[in-house]
């Protein structure tokens, strides 16, 4: 661990005084400003007036004397920070170093909320917000930390987390305190305006006066690596998922995967591994699979991660995995990441002995991001510093799933990344048979011929086992999408072409806006990701696992990845017959994604239409219904029907 991931740390003295000639706030901003390259919000700033007042009242009430503090710690792995980190060791009885972590919120007033989690409502960011409670944010931080930085697995240092709310008057019962958050506040106490005395006597309960520094700089130079609770926590849990079983060519596949793993570790070679496969074909399930096989591996403790560009797709696995993860045991969703904190900064060559990408399609030029540290930008192609940093880097993907021009993910740019860093990619031989359409690789076949992926003809039959249909409105399609999702272990979404605005706010009552308007049908997109989804709706990255997804209409990013029983597709006026021409083109005017009026995807629109009706078009296990709006589109696919 090193410094940089901290924007603020001194001793307790030096904060104080800082403080106390309103200098602290000033320091905090000069440190993110040489950290991101770019000023903090007014109101962030005005958060570090208020934090550093507040904690350096609470560490003058507890009467310690030499405490190490730290504010603003990036979370191994994740773009979070952690508020407040007071280091110190433990009273006469423990001697054990001591840390504590503190969330510190500014709210007065919070509305508990009935929905699925630990979330509450309150006014936060300039707008009223459902937020994660305090408590299971510090939860997520505490699981973080024990699980994977290495000072923690030995035995000599405690970890404490707690939530502070200064600003907030306590009634039992209600707001932060309803009961449905009684066993996570047992776990992760919360303390309010009134609790001060408690919370600085806690502080000293578990804090000697002895100087912090020593612990501080054990926690910075501790390595991260993946604890083994932790691997084998997440081994457990992914191996009692029934429905995660392999078939066919996909036990061939994990098991060739393995053979590679195993003979570059005991040739102390460098590995990098392709798994190509079209919709269906099962690569997320032996992609974890094989997350199973080397987390709970008997004689070495791996350092491995899961992890793909795809945030819905790794959201939907963590709440997966945190519904079969059993109380008190270690929290193995954090194994799951997105593609950015591979850096080269971050990560020395090999840290890594196994990666998993899954999704590669969707692999970026780069891993520069809006909050991307200064220093941790580079220019380095995201695709060589996924393979830089792993002994063995695994990649799943499907070349004709590539959307947009922004994410440039195939095997010949993972072949020549690697033939660049001195390694040839191997290739397993490639994922054919269909497990989703109802294990129909004809329809899969037609659906290519029919967008014009290839010059093959192919004509759809009773006999190809698939309930494929064309619907004659988008109310009726919307109303089977619904009838089927009600069926009893079934899920269906409806989806659509990016052909009407994703409105950026909620309309005057508050509401979602209705974007997706045919004719007298009126649907909202999934909830667009600068707005805080409304009571009854879910984030646009929860539409596809969340049951409330069904009152949405999902776009190809939020559908990329999933499967449902049943898919309703709206296809839209960018793709349509053209009778000059005598065959389907795309068109740009009946498109509205912004991705795809960039520079770098106006050259390959069409092959991105193509590609984005072929993923939506594949989502479905059981059935897939149509509603084309372009009418002589209808008629050019109703002729490639037998049914």
């Amino acid at each position: 661990m090193r410094t940089r991931d901290i924007i603020y740390d001194s001793t307790q003295q030096i904060f104080f005084d800082d403080v106390l000639i309103n200098k602290f706030a000033d320091v905090v901003k000069k440190n993110f400003s040489t950290m991101y390259g770019k000023s903090p919000k007014a109101s962030e700033y005005n958060s570090w007036i208020d934090t550093g007042k507040v904690v350096k009242n609470l560490i003058e009430l507890s009467g310690l004397k030499n405490l190490y503090v730290a504010f603003e710690y990036q979370v191994p792995y994740t773009q979070k920070r952690i508020d407040c980190l007071l280091f110190g060791k433990g009273n006469k009885n423990n001697q054990k170093g001591i840390i504590i972590h503190i969330e510190l919120k500014q709210w007065q007033k919070v509305d508990a909320l009935a929905s699925e989690g630990n979330f509450i409502e309150t006014y936060t960011g300039g707008a009223t917000r459902k937020v994660a409670h305090p408590s299971q944010q510090v939860q997520g931080y505490h699981n973080y930390l024990i699980g994977f930085v290495e000072i923690f697995e030995e035995g000599n240092t405690d970890l404490f987390g707690y939530a502070y709310c200064p600003n907030y008057e306590k009634h039992d019962g209600e707001g932060l305190f309803a009961p449905k958050y009684s066993e996570l506040i047992k776990k992760f106490p919360i303390y309010t305006k009134e609790d001060i005395r408690k919370l600085a006597d806690r502080l000293n309960e578990l804090l000697s006066q002895e100087n912090g520094f020593d612990i501080f700089n054990k926690f910075m130079e501790s390595p991260l690596k993946p604890s083994k609770k932790l691997l084998e926590s997440a081994s457990r849990i992914i191996k009692k998922e029934s429905d995660f079983s392999l078939l066919d060519d996909q036990i061939y596949a994990r098991n060739v995967i393995v053979d590679k793993i195993k003979k570059a570790e005991e040739n102390g070679e460098k590995s990098v591994v392709i798994v190509k496969g079209g919709p269906g074909t099962g690569k997320t399930v032996i992609a974890l699979h094989i997350l199973a096989e080397f987390a709970g591996h008997k004689d070495k403790n791996y350092k491995i991660f899961f992890s793909s560009r795809s945030k819905p797709l790794i959201e939907a696995i963590k709440h997966r995995m945190e519904r079969r993860q059993k109380a008190g045991k270690i929290n193995a969703k954090i194994l799951f990441t997105g593609l950015e904190p591979f850096v080269p900064t971050r990560i020395k060559e090999d840290e890594l002995d196994i990666l998993i990408v899954d999704e590669a399609h969707r692999i970026g030029e780069t891993s520069n991001r809006r909050f991307t540290k200064r220093e941790d930008r580079t220019e380095m192609p995201q695709i060589e510093q996924l393979i830089r940093c792993a002994k063995t880097s695994i990649f799943f993907i499907d070349d004709k799933q590539i959307i947009r021009g922004a994410e440039i993910g195939s095997t010949k740019l993972i072949r020549e990344a690697a033939k660049k860093l001195g390694k040839n990619a191997e290739e397993v031989p490639e994922l054919k048979s269909q497990f989703r359409c109802n294990g129909s690789e004809n329809y899969l076949d037609w659906v290519e011929s029919v967008l014009g992926h290839n010059n093959e003809e192919k004509i759809l039959t009773k006999e190809d086992n698939f309930d494929f249909r064309i619907v004659s409105s988008p109310n009726e399609l919307y109303e089977i999408i619904k009838q089927k999702n009600s069926m009893k272990g079934m899920t269906a979404r409806i989806v659509a072409g990016y052909c009407w605005p994703w409105s950026t706010r909620l309309d005057s009552n508050n509401k979602l806006v209705k974007d997706v308007k045919i004719g007298d049908f009126e649907m909202p997109w999934e909830t667009h990701m600068n707005i805080n989804a409304p009571e009854g709706y879910v984030k646009w990255y929860e539409w596809a696992y969340k049951p409330e997804g069904i009152k949405q209409v999902g776009c190809i990013y939020t559908a990329q990845g999933f499967e449902f029983d049943y898919i309703g597709v709206i296809v839209g006026p960018d793709l349509r017959w053209d009778k000059e021409k005598n065959k389907l083109v795309s068109n740009k005017e009946g498109n509205k994604d912004p991705y795809l009026r960039r520079k770098n995807s106006k050259e390959k629109f069409d092959e991105y239409i193509r590609n984005i009706y072929r993923v939506l078009m594949t989502r479905g296990l059981k059935g897939c219904y149509v509603y084309f709006v372009d009418k002589d589109t209808q008629r050019y696919f109703e002729s490639k029907l037998r049914l």
